[in-house]
């Protein structure tokens, strides 16, 4: 429901939100700019009297003085028959430049308020300001419930490049956006009769004049006892005629003033509903707070690009949604599928085990977990796939699902099995997936597989997972999950150095090119420097597929595509499929691939310690991050192999970059000579170094198999324990990442 209360809002009134967003940024320049050529008098206080005096000397004509929010003083007067109008100076009277208001900021405050429609544009702009204040405190509450709580708003955010643009830019400017919706919505409201203006100072007439000669305007005692500051506006009588009289507005009301006496005929305060009113515009506007004006330009700038990100969110979310053929009934299925989903991606799993079972032979029903039924008349077994939101909480298909659950008083004749997604990266991985399974135990459901969890997921987790299915079920199940495919590129292989040989674990550096002749590395490509490859960054992951295969294999990146190579690392592992192919791929050889960015896999920018710790071909992105390091920011790494003199992996690099300070320092361990020590021993030998790393703020990148990260990460629970902090503390400040396979 939250989700729909900001995305629905946002996909009507997009276009709106973008022209109301680039007028309303235009126009906030006007204050500063406005601000930036006003003379400033004196600290002391001058009065109206006294500058009216001084402008009488170089305009004798002089019928009107206007000040505005920003200090700007205009005079307007006569010549030669023509009203004309000048900027002065307040500390002398004299002319700075004539002044002309701009036609084009006319044009855009025109668009801005009433998009050129008059009053039906003035209220499709109110109901677009409403809708602004709808999005700022919807998308807030979204952003607090994926992080986890309101105290965790500001925490780091991982996801795709246009989820991160959409979040961040909202983050940084849901004030500015917020205050300008409903200083705009107000405003709208009052022009609609909703609310008040209030009244504005206008005395009563009659005025009993006293019709004698004028005195002199820098004598007249009302305007003496007016401050310069509080000016708006001053109009003069009109020549000769000894009963018209000069109207003063301030900040305060407005009133008359005797041409000869110089005393008040009357005076009218604002009241204070106007004085509100007035706030509210200058708020809107930064007119007099030009600061303020630029604050929220700023904030409006960022509103177009939110709304191209949200809409690209919005539209990949409902693309991903697959379509379900032989969908049966809740009560005509044999095994029913219930489906916890925040962006969708977990539907396409429940789409391939949904099509498996069909055709096995099963009736399926296939259903959000939010419409769980109380019974299920012919089902033998339910399945259960569910992702996480935020810290442990329900997705958006499944945030009824316990409630359901608990009016259930009677356990139902069938078996459950719950199988998590999630993202190791985050402290409660598979939170939400955990509590369910635990609460069909507590209602006495039975289990057909005990909980199991997919980390960002992995097609070859799916798949093992659909392998125990299929052995409790008794039929074959091969659950072969294939995400949509992005564009695959040919790359042919053009360097590889070999080891692990020795020590039965071969292991190949292998590094490739775009094919010498493709039309991505014509003659302007290499000219210009450009490679032709992708764009890329060490720590994403490269898409291999493996001849007959459809399935791609992921792995992580030692180089950058401005290196001009694609390098990964790989071990051979016996019956792999992709490993194998890589190991027996000669030079020239090609392979089909993509790349899938992986920014969350990234050291900080900063000046901070990065400790990079790894085992095996998890050395690949860390060598890339190291490589890359040449601000020589300090870098520590740690890393377990078996043998130096076989396996000892980017030796002479590693070398080269202590020699050059891109690292600052490197810690191996080798297993077959170290007493089988692993890096996670290592790490436990040099707590105390790592500890004070820590307390200076080292962010921590882990890469490598999940038993070493499951180790790695206990040994530095004990490490940071005396600091009153654990690894998942870290993580949630962003200080601890994982590249886990």
């Amino acid at each position: 429901m939250l989700r729909q209360l900001h995305s629905l809002p946002g996909l009507i009134v997009a276009l709106f939100v973008i022209v109301l967003s680039v007028t309303g940024a235009i126009l906030s320049l006007n204050p500063a700019l406005e601000r930036a050529g006003t003379v400033v008098p004196a600290t002391e206080q001058v009065s109206v009297a006294e500058l009216a005096g001084k402008i009488k000397e170089h305009y004798p004509r002089a019928e009107q003085i206007e000040r505005t929010p920003s200090g700007t003083l205009i005079v307007y007067y006569t010549r030669d028959g023509q009203v004309r109008a000048d900027r002065v100076d307040p500390r002398t009277g004299q002319a700075i430049a004539p002044y002309e208001s701009s036609s084009f900021s006319r044009w855009v405050k025109n668009l801005h308020r009433s998009l050129l429609l008059d009053m039906p544009g003035r209220a499709v702009s109110g109901i677009t300001a409403l809708a602004m204040v709808v999005l700022a405190i919807s998308g807030a509450m979204l952003l607090a419930a994926r992080l986890g709580g309101w105290r965790q708003l500001l925490h780091p955010v991982r996801g795709t490049l246009s989820q991160r643009l959409h979040i961040e830019l909202g983050r940084a400017a849901i004030l500015g956006l917020l205050l300008s919706g409903l200083t705009g919505s107000y405003l709208s409201a009052t022009t609609f009769g909703l609310a008040s203006e209030g009244v504005e100072a206008e005395p009563e007439f009659p005025l009993e004049v006293d019709g004698g000669p004028p005195a002199a305007i820098d004598t007249l005692s009302a305007l003496k006892t007016t401050d310069l500051s509080d000016l708006r506006e001053l109009v003069y009588p009109y020549p000769d005629d000894p009963t018209d009289m000069y109207s003063l507005g301030t900040d305060q009301g407005a009133g008359y003033i005797d041409q000869a006496s110089g005393e008040w005929l009357a005076y009218q305060p604002h009241d204070a509903t106007h004085k509100f009113y007035e706030f509210i515009y200058r708020l809107h506007t930064g007119e007099g707070l030009w600061w303020l004006g630029l604050t929220l330009g700023l904030a409006a700038l960022t509103v177009p690009v939110m709304a191209v990100t949200g809409t690209m969110i919005w539209w990949k979310r409902h693309r991903s949604k697959p379509k379900l053929a032989a969908n049966s009934g809740p009560n005509a299925a044999d095994s029913v599928i219930l489906v916890g989903s925040e962006g969708n991606t977990t539907w396409g799993f429940a789409k391939t085990l949904h099509d498996s079972l069909v055709q096995a032979g099963q009736r399926v029903h296939t259903a959000p977990m939010n419409q769980l039924a109380p019974r299920y008349r012919s089902a033998k077994r339910l399945f259960i796939l569910t992702a996480t939101y935020g810290d442990g909480d329900a997705p958006a298909s499944a945030n009824q699902f316990l409630a359901r659950l608990e009016k259930i008083k009677e356990a139902p004749r069938l078996s459950t099995a719950v199988l998590g997604f999630g993202d190791r990266q985050f402290p409660q991985f598979c939170g939400f997936a955990k509590e369910v399974e635990a609460a069909l135990i507590a209602k006495g459901w039975q289990q057909l597989l005990p909980l199991d969890t997919i980390n960002r997921q992995s097609p070859q987790e799916f798949t093992r997972w659909g392998d125990a299915v299929g052995k409790v079920l008794g039929t074959e199940l091969t659950l072969v999950h294939t995400p949509v495919r992005p564009r695959t590129a040919m790359l042919e292989l053009a360097e590889r150095v070999d080891y692990g040989t020795d020590v039965q674990a071969p292991t190949a550096v292998l590094r490739f090119k775009v094919p010498e002749g493709s039309g991505k590395t014509g003659l302007l490509s290499r000219l210009l420097g450009r490679t032709g490859l992708p764009h890329f960054e060490a720590g994403d992951l490269v898409g291999i597929l493996p001849p007959d295969s459809q399935v791609p294999r992921f792995y992580s990146l030692a180089s950058a595509s401005k290196d001009g190579m694609l390098e990964i690392c790989v071990r051979h592992h016996p019956g792999g499929l992709c490993s194998s192919f890589l190991h027996a791929l000669p030079i020239g050889g090609t392979i089909e691939a993509f790349i899938q960015p992986n920014p969350d896999f990234r050291p900080a920018s900063g000046k901070a310690p990065i400790v990079l710790i790894g085992a095996g071909t998890g050395i690949g992105p860390l060598v890339g991050f190291i490589r890359h390091n040449k601000a020589h920011h300090p870098m520590h790494l740690y890393w377990g192999g078996r043998n130096p003199q076989s396996d000892f992996l980017y030796e002479p690099e590693l070398n080269a970059y202590l020699a050059d300070r891109r690292l600052t320092e490197l810690n191996t361990v080798f297993s077959r000579v170290d007493e089988r020590a692993y890096v996670q021993d290592k790490i436990a030998v040099d707590g105390p170094e790592l500890r004070r790393l820590i307390e200076k703020g080292a962010q921590i990148l882990v890469c490598g198999g999940r038993d070493m990260a499951a180790s790695v990460m206990a040994a530095l629970n004990d490490i940071v324990a005396p600091l009153g902090m654990d690894v998942a503390t870290l993580k949630a400040q962003g200080r601890y990442r994982e590249d886990v396979y």
